[in-house]
């Protein structure tokens, strides 16, 4: 693929292109100086068609927050999938797809009471509750919205753990909120869980599910008609990954706690579908070579690259998500590796993408690339200190297309 228009929306991949020559013909045309991405619309794709054979029996709903691209959206809608906002203006974004509200589960247990109102006048009225002034707020500002109690039961090691914040005791607060909720006359529909981002403790689902259940029968005791279960988050994404133990755990265990159809059950899958179908490219600005001592002063004994993007823009996801990132220079090196440290372009001596890695000797305006980058960065990036936000260049294939 020859690239001549940068504004294109979508470029359509022939047989002989992929996302590494996209990168490689944009790079090399001279249109492009600032860090951009590429995204793989096919990638996106072939992970729906991995979730509908490893877990057939769970619809997802992609978790907005993970990255609000505006295409990602329209594709993912396209696909028939369901949406996890967590504030009125994600419920917008999705909405204005052409999204049915039926397809939204307003999944933040904690909502400033203007979001709820908002909620409401726009027919979303799935929403996840952890606490008892929740269950009020709910009952004055949206008496008919249909309640989830999230409970809380982490993963034993997750990129990102999510239950010191969110999700109640499944044994003893759980069961008062069940209560509470018949009080109050509100209508519980179901049971929500997130065992924590990026899980790697698979067993953690089987836990889970099992305490949903035990709650889906106490609710049933008190005259609600439970039929909704949402099992989160916390599948990995990145090229490589897996999710074939996780899914093996959560279909055993849905068999065994909900062998019926009469629930609906659904996921909450973020970096599952973008983490690898995001690809950034950096060039070096900059570059500090540091010497040896007065014994041998022409020989290079650290290098610093400057690169265009840093931790205040894609590379946040080092610091709040907690991920590690391998720098893959996009031409081949030669002669002996040196070892480097690569750097954003901000001021703030704490902006450093890589602290020490070997590489081969790279000169100004050559390409770094990131693959595994559409997770928890474009959302949470920042212009800061006048550097833009990359932007994003879309590829499909022909037979997606």
């Amino acid at each position: 693929m020859k690239v001549t228009n940068l504004d294109e929306r979508i470029h359509v991949l022939d047989n002989d292109s992929n996302v590494m020559t996209v990168i490689k013909d944009i790079a090399m045309s001279g249109l492009q100086e600032e860090a951009f991405y590429v995204l793989d619309i096919g990638d996106i794709v072939r992970k729906h068609q991995i979730w509908k054979e490893k877990l057939p029996r769970v619809d997802p709903y992609y978790a907005v927050k993970c990255n609000d691209n505006l295409i990602v959206i329209e594709v993912l809608a396209a696909l028939g999938i369901g949406f996890d906002c967590a504030s009125k203006t994600e419920i917008n974004k999705v909405l204005s797809t052409g999204v049915d509200p039926s397809r939204i589960i307003f999944a933040n247990p904690a909502k400033p009471a203007s979001h709820i109102r908002h909620a409401a006048a726009m027919g979303v009225d799935t929403m996840t509750v952890d606490n008892e002034s929740e269950l009020h707020k709910i009952k004055k500002l949206f008496p008919t919205a249909k309640i989830v109690i999230r409970i809380r039961c982490d993963a034993e090691v997750a990129q990102c753990q999510l239950g010191m914040k969110f999700g109640c005791d499944p044994t003893q607060e759980a069961p008062n909120l069940l209560r509470l909720a018949s009080i109050l006359n509100l209508d519980v529909v179901g049971i929500s869980f997130h065992v924590g981002s990026g899980c790697q403790d698979p067993p953690v689902y089987q836990r889970a599910i099992h305490h949903a259940r035990l709650l889906f029968d106490l609710a049933s005791d008190l005259g609600f008609n439970p039929y909704l279960l949402d099992i989160g988050g916390g599948y990995p994404g990145n090229k490589g990954s897996s999710i074939d133990k996780i899914a093996d755990v959560i279909n055993k265990a849905l068999d065994e706690y909900f062998n019926t159809d009469a629930v609906h059950i659904i996921a909450e899958p973020g970096r599952f579908y973008v983490a690898s179908a995001f690809t950034l490219a950096t060039s070096i600005h900059s570059k500090r070579s540091v010497r040896g001592d007065e014994n041998s002063p022409n020989s290079i004994t650290h290098n610093m690259y400057y690169i265009n993007d840093g931790v205040y823009g894609s590379f946040n996801c080092l610091l709040y998500d907690h991920q590690r990132v391998t720098p893959l220079p996009l031409k081949n090196g030669c002669g002996k590796m040196i070892p480097s440290s690569i750097w954003g372009p901000t001021c703030d001596g704490l902006d450093q993408v890589v602290e020490n890695i070997l590489l081969y000797e790279m000169d100004l305006g050559d390409w770094i690339i990131f693959e595994n980058m559409g997770a928890y960065t474009l959302p949470v990036a920042s212009p800061f200190n006048g550097f833009p936000v990359p932007k994003v260049h879309v590829v499909a294939d022909e037979s997606i297309w």
